[in-house]
This record gives C-alpha cells, sequence and structure tokens, in this order.
C-alpha cells in the first residue's frame, strides 16, 4: 500500500513540478528505483496526496506556476550521495582512499595480504593483521604490500604484547624503518615505548611552520581512560626515556609534545576478538565528546576524527554510524568470511552460518594471566567453555600438581591430547625461539609454567582455525562477534548467503551503497514523506549492479 504524504508540520512547497510528456510515477518500484540511482538527484512531488516521482520535467521554484492546472507541488528534494561521500573528507584525504570503509586488522594475517591488495585497489583501507605473527612474517608481509600496492593505501597493525615486549619494540623499528603508511594500535591498555617510538620517529617541522608526520597512527579504543591517553600528546616520561636510549632526538621529542599520540580514534564496541562489549550507540558519541573536551587543551587533537567498529555488518549499521558522525566505519568479522581471508575454508563455512547469538567470550592467549578476553565464535566449538576452564584452574591453583588428579586427566585427554609433561616440552621448544624469558622465569614459578602450557593451548587454537586442521575442528578459537550474524540475516537468500561469493570489495561496497540509498530515504522522512517500506529496502547486490549505478550521471534530470 502506498503511504500518503504527511500533512504535519504543514508548509508552502518549495516549488512545483510541471510535467513534460511522462506523468509522474508513484507505484513502490518507481520509488524504489529513483533512490537506488543515488548518483541522480530526485524530486518526488505530491499526487493527489501520494508521493511521486517526478519525471522528464520542469522545476518551477515560484508559488504561483503559470500552468496551475498542470504544475504538481514539490514535497521533497533527494540531492544524489555518492557513498564516496559519506564520513570525513579529511579522513580520505589524508590517507589516500576513496571511501570512509577500514577492514581491520585480523591477528594470524587473517586480515591477509589479498585483502589487504584487493580493498587498497578498490579505493579502501584494510590494515594487514600483524597480530600472532613472527617479526619474519611481517616483514615479508610488508614487502610484498610495497610490491604490489606502490603509492595506493594500506596499513599494519600493532598490538600490545605485553608477553612480548621485544617483539613489539622490534614491530614498531620495522614499521619505522619500512616506512608503513599507517599503523593500527590495538589492545593497548597503557603506553609504550615502542607505540610512542612508533608515532614520533622522524617527526619534523616543515618550512611553512606546520609539524609533519611520516606516519599516519589510528588508534583502536574502547575506554574512555585509554582514548584520553591517544587523544593526548605522548607522556614526557616516555619522550624521555627515548630521547635518552637515543631512538629519538631531542628535536623530535621537542615537537611530539604538542601532537596527539593518534591521527584517528575508533570506537571499538562489540566486536571479534578483543572487546569490552560496548554498545555503539552509546560509545560513539561518548568518544566525541571526549575529542571536543581535549581539543579545548590540545589544538592539534580537534582535527582527529572518531570512526566506529562493532556491529558494522549491515546497510543500516553503516548508516547509523555515519549519521551520528563517525568519520570512518571499520568492520571485521564480516570480512574473515570472505575469500582473501587468511583463514581455512571450514573456518569460512562455519562464520556463514552464524547467528548473533552464536558468540561467546573466552580467555585471550596474549593476556591470559591478566584475564582479559576476546570474543569468539561458540557455534561448533567447545573452544570458549575451555579455554574458561582453563582460566578458572589457573585462577585457583598454584602449580599443575594441585589440579586433583581426575581433572588433570581429563584435560591430558580432551584438551591438550598428551600428558602434560608432553604439552610443556612442546611449549617450552615454542618460547625457547619465540621468548626465552618465559622459559627461565616458569623454571622458578611453577604458575607459570602452568600458566604457558595453557595458553599454549589457547594460541593454537587460532592456528588449527586458520590451517584448518580437521581433527581439532572442535577447539577452533574463530574471533567473532554478533556482527556476523547481522550480516548472515540481511543477506539470506541472496548470492552473498554463499561464502564463495563473498569478496572483500562487494561486502564493503554493498554496505556503503547501502547507507547511501537509506540516507536518501531518511532525507525523504525528514520532509514529511513518509516512504513505504519497500521503497526504501536495500538488498545486495552484484558488483557490476552497484558499479552501473555509481557510474551514472549527476545532473540533467529532475529524477
Amino acid at each position: 500500500m502506498l503511504t500518503r504524504i504527511s500533512t504535519v508540520p504543514a508548509h508552502e512547497p518549495p516549488g512545483y513540478w510541471v510535467p513534460d510528456s511522462q506523468p509522474p510515477a508513484c507505484d513502490n518500484q518507481a520509488l524504489h528505483g529513483a533512490l537506488q540511482h543515488i548518483c541522480r538527484p530526485v524530486f518526488l512531488v505530491d499526487a493527489n496526496g501520494r508521493p511521486a516521482v517526478a519525471r522528464n520535467g520542469r522545476i518551477v521554484c515560484d508559488p504561483r506556476p503559470a500552468s496551475p492546472d498542470r504544475a504538481l507541488p514539490i514535497c521533497a528534494h533527494i540531492p544524489a550521495l555518492h557513498p564516496a561521500s559519506l564520513g570525513s573528507p579529511d579522513f580520505k584525504q589524508d590517507t589516500g582512499c576513496r571511501f570512509a570503509y577500514v577492514i581491520g586488522a585480523m591477528a594470524n594475517a587473517i586480515t591477509s595480504v589479498e585483502m589487504v591488495a584487493k580493498a587498497a585497489q578498490a579505493g579502501l583501507l584494510a590494515v594487514f593483521g600483524a597480530g600472532g605473527l613472527t617479526f619474519d612474517q611481517i616483514d615479508a608481509a610488508i614487502a610484498a604490500l610495497q610490491r604490489r600496492l606502490g603509492n595506493l593505501p594500506y596499513g599494519c597493525n600493532l598490538i600490545h604484547s605485553p608477553g612480548d615486549p621485544e617483539l613489539e619494540a622490534a614491530t614498531a623499528r620495522l614499521f619505522v624503518a619500512a616506512d608503513v603508511p599507517l599503523v593500527s594500535a590495538s589492545a593497548y591498555l597503557n603506553l609504550t615505548e615502542p607505540l610512542v617510538y612508533c608515532r614520533v620517529k622522524g617527526i619534523r617541522r616543515c618550512a611553512d611552520g606546520r609539524i609533519s608526520l611520516p606516519r599516519r597512527m589510528l588508534a583502536k579504543v574502547s575506554r574512555i581512560e585509554v582514548a584520553r591517553k591517544f587523544l593526548s600528546p605522548p607522556p614526557e616520561r616516555i619522550l624521555r626515556q627515548l630521547t635518552d636510549q637515543g631512538l629519538i632526538s631531542p628535536q623530535e621529542a621537542a615537537l611530539a609534545s604538542s601532537v596527539p599520540l593518534c591521527d584517528y580514534l575508533t570506537a571499538e564496541a562489540d566486536s571479534g576478538g578483543h572487546t569490552d562489549n560496548r554498545p555503539a550507540i552509546t560509545l560513539l558519541p561518548t568518544m566525541i565528546a571526549l575529542r571536543n573536551e581535549l581539543a579545548a587543551r590540545y589544538p592539534a587533537t580537534a582535527r582527529i576524527g572518531v570512526g566506529l567498529a562493532g556491529g558494522i555488518a549491515t546497510p543500516h549499521a553503516a548508516a547509523a554510524a555515519f549519521a551520528m558522525g563517525a568519520a570512518y566505519v571499520v568492520a571485521g568479522s564480516i570480512h574473515q568470511a570472505c575469500i582473501e581471508a587468511g583463514t581455512s575454508e571450514t573456518v569460512r563455512r562455519m562464520l556463514a552460518e552464524t547467528r548473533q547469538a552464536d558468540v561467546a567470550m573466552a580467555p585471550a592467549a596474549d593476556m591470559f594471566e591478566m584475564g582479559v578476553k576476546v570474543q569468539v565464535l561458540k557455534r561448533g566449538t567447545m573452544f570458549a567453555q575451555r579455554a574458561a576452564r582453563l582460566y578458572d584452574l589457573y585462577t585457583a591453583h598454584e602449580c599443575w600438581e594441585d589440579i586433583p588428579g581426575k581433572l588433570r586427566r581429563e584435560l591430558e585427554t580432551e584438551i591438550f591430547h598428551c600428558p602434560f609433561d608432553q604439552a610443556w616440552e612442546q611449549t617450552r621448544d615454542f618460547f625457547s625461539r619465540r621468548d626465552p624469558r618465559q622459559i627461565q622465569m616458569a623454571d622458578r614459578q611453577p604458575k607459570h609454567k602452568m600458566a604457558l602450557v595453557f595458553r599454549s593451548y589457547l594460541g593454537r587454537a587460532s592456528a588449527w582455525a586458520v590451517e584448518g586442521v580437521a581433527r581439532r575442528r572442535i577447539d577452533y578459537q574463530i574471533w567473532c562477534g554478533p556482527a556476523m550474524g547481522a550480516f548472515n540475516q540481511w543477506t539470506r537468500g541472496s548470492f552473498l548467503a554463499h561464502p564463495e561469493a563473498r569478496e572483500s570489495a562487494t561486502v564493503a561496497m554493498n554496505l556503503l551503497f547501502g547507507a547511501a540509498v537509506l540516507n536518501r530515504a531518511h532525507l525523504a522522512t525528514l520532509q514529511g514523506v513518509h516512504l513505504p517500506a519497500e521503497a526504501s529496502t536495500v538488498v545486495p547486490l552484484e558488483m557490476h549492479a552497484i558499479e552501473a549505478l555509481l557510474s551514472e550521471h549527476t545532473s540533467g534530470q529532475a529524477g
């Protein structure tokens, strides 16, 4: 049924439309098509109390048209809205992207070189998932990206590693030496020397007096106290330590004291992996308000754009984020299910069957002893329950031998698949190559030895998922937020319901295109025109269909 035009509040029409040879179209299909052609402006007219699309006529900006018998009052003007217009112009200019859309860093190279490259070629920004990789693996990935992309935009993830500070420091030095254009900092609870070094090394004052930073930093946070640190200049204490070590010059330290630690701040709501399960609708406005508060103290902070991550899985979510003032949106979980993701086919198919409630919180491998948790898929895997069990046993006992014998045998059989001593030898071998200090600490502290073995299970569980180890499917650790279920619900019955059709660029462009359509429908509502639901329905489109709609010219037509 067609929805009629609201008469409250009453107002004079801004003008009239005089038809040429075609009458206005007021059926749902015509209204839907007009909104879909987002690069064309649309005039809606009042056709006997119904909204109708004006086609091939003349717009008359006169309260008394020359042909009143044929003229119809304009009830809404909907301008063209290209997806490239969504989000912050500064963000797009600074990063070199066409669209304010970031494919977030998923550790273990799940956000793979291939995904980063395909995103850059499509005008999007993707952050390589360096977390969990060795130095050599990160180095090789950066070299591959630079060979493939040239000057196209990309980023790399610098993850806080309290259990392996040497790797964090080496990774930061690598990003500086390799001239990585954008660094995404995540999982930070406190600021570290490697983080500040990565931000300020190479800072200089230009001839025109401006301060220039050699790389952009995007910080992903969910807590106000952490956001405050990133929105402020680096602490003098850390700058002094870096200067004393000869890692930065006194001149660099002096310049760094006047610029915030990040260029862009991502408010991370309920998401996959490390998350505090914050609601997006409260987190983003709070972070924007904090940015505005600190801008009064640090003028350079005023230019920091605040983006939103967590729950970005449908056009409605993307449209809402931009409507709330997000400079950009970040999506992760839904891209883990894409064909370019560095994970197994089994995982992609498991994700394609996920519903919104099919997620749970579990202990994090990298911050196990601290009690930090990550959000993971619980459907089809026992990882969340088993990881939680290990953490409970760790907190309740001082060493492996203190755990009752029956429980120890259950763990060896169900989780480790070998005796504890054998699991320790495997763990020892790993840390002897990665961080020998952990072995030394374990030799002195039995509780730490137990923690390392438990962490080994957690760490390998994510590797089993990436590699698709069939015999360990029940133990897969798959980082996932409720966004995955929302995406599956939205794409149900469409071509995107099939894992093999999920290309990252296609997924991203559908969200952006759909957000533009929904924004145009909302503009009609703000002008008093309540469109039928069918007219503003957004369904997934093939990439060639989106490209055809985006290639249309934006002038010369009334409808």
